[in-house]
């Protein structure tokens, strides 16, 4: 092995081992880079071209739409965490199946998907459950085991349900990644991947690990009776169930639906969702108040009507493609998108007006621009070391390794996803999809692997990242939240048949790949 090798592999060592020793992954990240980089420069093998590279790098990070998709999404979770409107369809769930054996169980999942495909905050989730469902169980007996571990593991939908930012973050990655092996192999021209290939790609990987969470809940129920009992109470009146429902399916439908149909981009998509959670949360607020025939009320009930005619009707003209000899009917169309627009933003003022008379609009901005801060310094961070890596011949390396696993493709393939299941017991899904994706993404592409399916099994492997002890973050924001008669080895516990699902769900996927293609070929290709 040559000093490119040698230094490659330390380099990727002493990564994992400072990040194990707790601390800042960003910095850790850069700091790393910097010392092999100048280490590299004294023997001779790093040019220091690559450093010179950086600053485009860094403002091409900045710069890039898809990205832009990232803060807006987490404002849309933070804003209806703070609204109530999840605490709201929670109890409202509880008490739906509540009768039932498992009930609670049953509610807690299902919930949790709902969230996941309106929200996809994981923490917001987590602790929400946590704070509400889980002294429910408790005190109508459930086991504390299988009541912490469908909490946490229901929590974690967010990750591979859209709008997810863990398929945000990959559909940029694998994105990339793709017209680098396609250019490898030359054909430039090939299709590209698209976030909302991986949103589409993914809807069916979630439904089926929806589907398992609550078949394992069932059998619980039904053999260990005594474990998930029945709560008991009266079933909740229609109109509640509707108004509970009604805003989260609202929002799926507008976000999931303009991304789907084609008629937005992931970044589109995900500032309807802002500016609907915003829309949601002021009429909520309002009605919470007492006020509901306000004028803001009445504003925000026009701006909503204002926005879904303004989706359905880019469902039926391409309004972005109307130019100046699009003769008189172009122009009306054109003058009435606008007018729509403009009440859609009076209204988005109006919901956000509340929220600030609620003094809820200031702790969600700060909690955004913090979440955000976190992703785009690690991903700063993390082109540094993928710069300098590759500087030192990585690719090379990492090419090498994979095309020298038994198996051709399908041992590369197990390989990777091996080696990021064990990485998620100590690291991140962030340092992961910023660290390692990027390195191994481009050769398995070149090996013949679906971009699209190989981006869904990472993002459910990655999922488990946030349940697997001792690192896992739901794991950490249940703790946190949790009455202290719970102990954290039941924790641990619970999740364990909940992480053996995720893996189950990810072989169901590898055998039958076309759930997670059938989608994205059926809508884009």
């Amino acid at each position: 092995m040559d000093l490119h090798g040698i230094l490659d592999i330390a380099m990727f060592l002493s990564l994992i081992i400072v990040l194990m020793m707790g601390y800042p992954v960003a910095f850790t990240l850069a700091g790393v880079a910097l010392a092999f980089g100048l280490l590299g420069m004294a023997m001779g093998v790093f040019q220091p071209s690559y450093f010179a590279a950086f600053p485009q790098r860094v403002f091409g990070t900045m710069g890039n739409a898809t990205l832009t998709a990232v803060p807006l999404f987490v404002l849309m979770g933070v804003i209806l965490e703070r609204s109530r409107i999840a605490e709201d369809l929670l109890t409202t769930m509880g008490d739906l199946f509540g009768r039932f054996r498992g009930g609670l169980l049953y509610s807690t999942t299902l919930v949790g998907a709902l969230l996941a495909a309106s929200t996809g905050v994981v923490g917001a989730t987590v602790v929400t459950m946590g704070l509400l469902a889980l002294p429910a169980m408790l005190a109508r007996g459930y086991d504390v085991k299988i009541a912490t571990g469908s909490i946490a593991a229901s929590g974690t939908l967010g990750q591979i349900i859209p709008p997810s930012i863990v398929l945000i973050l990959l559909g940029d990655v694998i994105g990339n990644a793709n017209q680098r092996a396609q250019i490898e192999m030359g054909k430039s021209g090939g299709e590209g991947v698209s976030v909302g290939d991986l949103f589409a790609g993914a809807i069916i990987p979630g439904l089926v690990l929806v589907g398992l969470y609550l078949l394992y809940q069932v059998f619980i129920a039904w053999s260990q009776p005594k474990a998930a009992p029945a709560a008991g109470g009266d079933y909740p009146k229609l109109s509640r169930v509707v108004r509970a429902l009604l805003a989260p399916l609202l929002l799926i439908l507008a976000v999931l639906g303009s991304i789907l149909a084609g008629i937005a981009t992931a970044t589109e998509g995900a500032a309807v969702g802002a500016a609907g959670a915003a829309m949601l949360a002021g009429h909520r607020i309002e009605q919470d108040a007492g006020r509901p025939h306000s004028l803001l009320i009445r504003v925000i009930l026009a701006g909503a009507a204002a926005l879904a005619l303004l989706v359905a009707l880019r469902l039926l003209v391409d309004i972005p493609n109307l130019g100046g000899k699009s003769g008189f009917l172009g122009q009306l169309i054109l003058i009435v998108s606008v007018g729509l627009s403009l009440l859609a933003g009076i209204a988005v003022v109006a919901g956000l007006w509340a929220l600030h008379q609620a003094k809820s609009l200031g702790p969600a901005l700060k909690s955004t621009a913090d979440i955000n801060a976190m992703v785009f310094t690690i991903l700063i961070g993390a082109a540094l070391f993928t710069l300098v890596f590759r500087g030192l011949g990585g690719d090379d390396w990492v090419k090498s390794m994979l095309e020298a696993v038994p198996g051709g493709l399908t041992g590369a393939l197990l390989f990777t996803f091996a080696i990021m299941f064990i990485l998620g017991f100590f690291l991140d899904f962030i340092e992961i999809c910023f660290v390692v994706v990027p390195l191994v993404a481009v050769p398995l592409i070149v090996m013949g692997a679906d971009p699209i399916w190989m981006a869904v099994m990472m993002a459910m492997v990655l999922q488990t990242s946030f349940l697997t002890p001792p690192f896992g973050f739901a794991l950490f924001y249940l703790r946190g939240v949790a009455p202290p008669e719970v102990k954290t080895l039941d924790i641990y516990r619970g999740v364990i048949p909940f992480i053996g699902l995720q893996l189950l769900a990810v072989a169901i996927i590898w055998f039958i790949p076309s759930l997670a293609t059938w989608l994205p070929n059926l809508l884009y290709r």
